[in-house]
C-alpha cells in the first residue's frame, strides 16, 4: 500500500479505521527526510497490516493542534481513530515496526 498524504479536512475519514500510523512533519525539518525511507520500507514490509500517512504540520495545524504535537517528526497509531500510541524522533525501522505491531 502507498504511503498517503493527509489534511485536516480527511484526517478523521483517514485514520478511523484499522491501525494507522501518521507521521507529522514537514518539508524543512531533517530528521523528517531521514525517517521517510524508514516509513517507505515498512510500508513495503507490513503495509497489509498498517495504513502509514504522512501530515504536514505547517499546512495542517488545527490536526497537529489537536492532538498535541510539538515536536517533529512525531508519529501516532491510531486504531480504529482513536490515538493509541506515539513516538517523537527518529526511529529505526525496527523501533517502528514494533509500534505498529503491538497494535496490529
Amino acid at each position: 500500500m502507498a504511503i498517503t498524504h493527509v489534511t485536516d479536512q480527511n484526517f478523521a475519514a483517514e485514520t478511523g479505521e484499522g491501525v494507522v500510523l501518521v507521521d507529522f512533519w514537514a518539508p524543512w525539518c531533517g530528521p523528517c527526510k531521514m525517517i521517510a525511507p524508514v516509513l517507505e520500507e515498512l510500508d513495503q514490509e507490513i503495509g497489509d497490516k498498517v495504513k502509514i500517512v504522512k501530515l504536514d504540520v505547517d499546512e495542517n495545524q488545527e490536526t497537529a493542534g489537536k492532538y498535541g504535537v510539538m515536536s517533529i517528526p512525531t508519529l501516532l497509531v491510531f486504531k480504529n481513530g482513536e490515538a493509541v500510541d506515539k513516538t517523537v524522533g527518529f526511529q529505526p525501522k525496527e523501533a517502528l515496526a514494533e509500534l505498529v505491531s503491538k497494535h496490529a
